[in-house]
């Protein structure tokens, strides 16, 4: 927990955080929201970009020995920012795949409501929702002094009292509502999506094959970044009446780390979900492969 977990946050805030920006500035000043995709993308962007200013806090902590140096406020603040930033993640890749879903699979009669005003507006309720789910983290107790080790933890110690009457009842509701409920909401979008790619007459192989590979992206960011995380701090949610023991809020703490690895996979789905971006970047990377091909052969 103070070597692997915060050299792994350090490694995804060095590729996340220039990336996503990337994509931002990409987004707003060359393509242009225009379409209800781009507007889901780009607040995956700015979702991931607020999960990673905050990562620094994290990795000096765990640097430091699980010592909190900063106060109760920002613990709280951290905190909440992690499970908001995460969780509205979860929900705008959700707001995605039911976009490529109406797109697909009912291309003229979800005109109407594939409009860049609603998606605007479907991106203000998550943000809301996300926000508003942690305002029960802002008010609770988040540090926990280890007279004993002279450190001060933060939200890896909590209270008796506060883990029966809180951790239970809020995380219970929070992992129902916000992941298993969306998860099975990706997952009807996308097998609607690849069943009418697979029957229908599209003659195109890119187009097919670029639908199928930002399919798998989605897929693979939820299972294997945010499964792992909300299954197992469910089962320790639940094992609080059972008599769990902490090893799997070790393995919980393990798997949001790994979770955090989904910042660095998100602009795969900005590659594979907006045409425009993926004309965009290959035209760049052309231009520079271009560009070294002249200047090889003037040196030559």
């Amino acid at each position: 927990m103070t070597g692997l977990i915060p050299s792994v946050y350090t490694l995804v805030f060095s590729v996340a955080f220039p990336l996503n920006v990337m994509a931002i500035i990409i987004f707003l000043f060359k393509i242009g929201v225009t379409k209800p995709a781009v507007v889901y993308m780009l607040n995956l962007a700015i979702a991931d970009v607020l999960f990673v200013i905050f990562l620094p806090f994290t990795i000096i902590y765990r640097f430091s020995g699980n010592d909190w140096l900063v106060g109760e406020e920002m613990c709280r603040i951290v905190t909440a920012a992690f499970y908001s930033n995460m969780y509205c993640s979860i929900l705008l890749m959700t707001g995605i795949s039911v976009d490529r879903y109406l797109a697909v699979v009912y291309p003229i009669h979800s005109l109407y409501w594939r409009t860049t005003t609603r998606a605007w507006v479907a991106c203000m309720f998550i943000w809301a929702l996300s926000i508003s789910s942690t305002v029960p983290l802002l008010i609770t107790k988040q540090t926990y002094v280890i007279n004993d080790l002279n450190i001060t933890t933060c939200y890896d110690l909590l209270s008796f009292e506060i883990q029966q009457s809180f951790i239970f009842n809020y995380f219970t509701t929070y992992i129902f509502l916000l992941f298993f409920l969306p998860l099975l909401i990706t997952t009807f979008c996308y097998i609607g999506v690849i069943r009418k790619l697979s029957s229908s007459g599209i003659n195109s192989t890119f187009t097919r094959s670029r639908a199928v590979l930002l399919t798998v992206t989605v897929l693979v960011v939820f299972v294997l970044c945010f499964g792992p995380t909300n299954i197992i701090f469910l089962i320790h949610c639940l094992g609080y009446y059972t008599k769990s023991n902490d090893f799997l809020y070790f393995a919980y703490v393990m798997c949001t780390c790994i979770s955090s690895i989904s910042c660095c996979l998100d602009p795969l789905i900005y590659y594979f979900g907006s045409s425009m971006c993926h004309r965009y970047l290959r035209n760049i990377l052309c231009c520079k492969i271009d560009s070294g091909s002249v200047s090889s052969t003037k040196s030559t």
